[in-house]
């Protein structure tokens, strides 16, 4: 079996027998398939009320998570399906012996696009903060002495990367293995094939966070067995090299962020438009139509054209850095992210800078920030709060009240405190923003 064949590979949990590309239906691949069950799933869904940069925008045209995952997916696509057709190219076996496809690359990286925020909490990263400080800082550090380290640690430092391959893999309802996705997918969501614990930071880009909790350690091994992810050497099992079509999940995501979050700057009035051109002209300089440009009358439109620019010009440009590193990233031996390689590293670089000035640390996304910290610690605290009295019979009226309202669902009196614990930590991370500020306001008496 070729390597790219083994990282390609279509099985889904539960498989009795080895799926084969050639025996694929043409009209609907197991990759796309996988892309279908995450666009229908309700966690997909709660992406559209929840923040990719400001929380609680009241301004129409501003990115939440969904429409970021959307296009994300959609550049992800086109990187997937420029790497598939060089690599089909210099490895033609795929195609004539295994009948894989350019496009199954693409479809491959779009799906594991889409659902690349799909495990993050309410209110952007505060909300990540504010569920990890709750037991690493706050009143849930009780709970230490109960649990295991590893589970400890998933928890004080709770990762939307690590939920987001639990919602895509825990059984719910009765089937087993949840959306039950390819495993090609998977490894390929999967930015950060470790887990929490050793803790061992590296400057390697996938030692910069972790992409499983405790509960699906398992199954991650399972997953990268089957497509035959390397573990990195001296570390234990509990961590792999990536997956290379993760790189380009990345770099879908990287662009994405960095060009249409500069983009609803400007458009808020938050970044002044000439400096769009600024930053933007060394990364465009060969696409741009000068006439065009001077044509299109209104902001929006001006900002549209050059955003488009953009991307299309760092779409190839992370294709070619993927292809010319190709070896060495089957090796493992690769360790930064596409972009970071790219000549347009400084325009980059400023962008984002530019973008963390104006707009990540605007006001308006500072005050709703502190405002979601409080909304998520508060929940949080009223829920274990109330899980932990029944359980030892103990509970007020108001725990009653609290269980039976919001965590009827959860059979926590079957399961272990690190279980629960977790579970209410995702249930909590599961919330739209809106929900999370209702549910804030039920528990505290303010939405009658």
């Amino acid at each position: 079996m070729s390597q790219w064949e083994q990282l390609l590979s279509l099985r889904k949990q539960g498989d009795k027998h080895k799926r084969l590309r050639h025996e694929q239906d043409e009209t609907r691949l197991g990759f796309e398939v996988d892309y279908d069950r995450i666009v229908f799933s309700s966690a997909f869904r709660s992406l559209q009320d929840k923040t990719q940069v400001i929380p609680l925008s009241e301004t129409d045209f501003v990115h939440t998570r969904l429409t970021h995952s959307l296009e994300v997916s959609v550049v992800g696509r086109s990187l997937g399906r420029e790497v598939g057709k060089a690599l089909i190219k210099k490895y033609p076996d795929l195609e004539t012996h295994h009948g894989y496809k350019i496009n199954d690359f693409g479809a491959i990286v779009a799906a594991a696009s889409i659902a690349h925020d799909i495990g993050n909490p309410p209110f952007g990263h505060s909300g990540e903060n504010a569920l990890s400080d709750y037991f690493k800082h706050g009143k849930g550090k009780r709970f230490q002495p109960e649990i295991n380290s590893q589970a400890y640690q998933d928890l004080c430092t709770f990762e939307g990367n690590a939920n987001g391959f639990k919602l895509l893999t825990e059984t719910k309802n009765g089937t087993i293995g949840g959306l039950r996705l390819s495993y090609a997918t998977l490894a390929a969501f999967t930015k950060y094939p470790k887990a929490s614990l050793p803790y061992k930071p590296t400057k390697n880009v996938e030692d910069k966070k972790y992409g499983f909790f405790q509960d699906e350690e398992n199954f991650f091994h399972e997953v990268a067995q089957e497509v035959g992810l390397e573990p990195v050497k001296n570390a234990g099992a509990k961590r792999y090299h990536r997956h290379p079509l993760a790189f380009l999940v990345e770099a879908a995501d990287d662009i994405c962020y960095t060009i249409i979050d500069f983009e609803d700057g400007i458009n808020l009035g938050l970044i002044p438009e000439e400096l769009a051109l600024e930053y933007l002209s060394k990364i465009i300089s060969k696409r741009i139509l000068p006439e065009k440009y001077a044509e299109l009358k209104t902001t929006q439109n001006r900002i549209a054209y050059l955003r488009s620019l953009a991307i299309g010009e760092l779409i190839s440009e992370a294709v070619s850095i993927f292809m010319e590193n190709e070896e060495a990233i089957l090796a493992g031996e690769f360790h930064t992210d596409l972009l970071s390689q790219s000549k347009y590293t400084a325009q980059i670089k400023d962008i984002i800078e530019v973008s963390v000035e104006r707009i990540y640390k605007s006001q308006e996304v500072m005050d709703k920030e502190i405002a979601g910290y409080k909304i998520l610690t508060s929940m949080l605290h009223d829920f274990t709060s109330a899980i932990e009295n029944k359980l030892s019979g103990n509970e007020t009226n108001f725990d009653d009240l609290v269980i039976n309202n919001f965590l009827s669902h959860l059979d926590f009196e079957d399961m272990s405190t690190e279980k629960w614990l977790m579970e209410v930590t995702s249930y909590i991370a599961a919330m739209t923003d809106s929900e999370a500020l209702r549910t804030y306001k039920k528990l505290n008496g303010n939405n009658l």
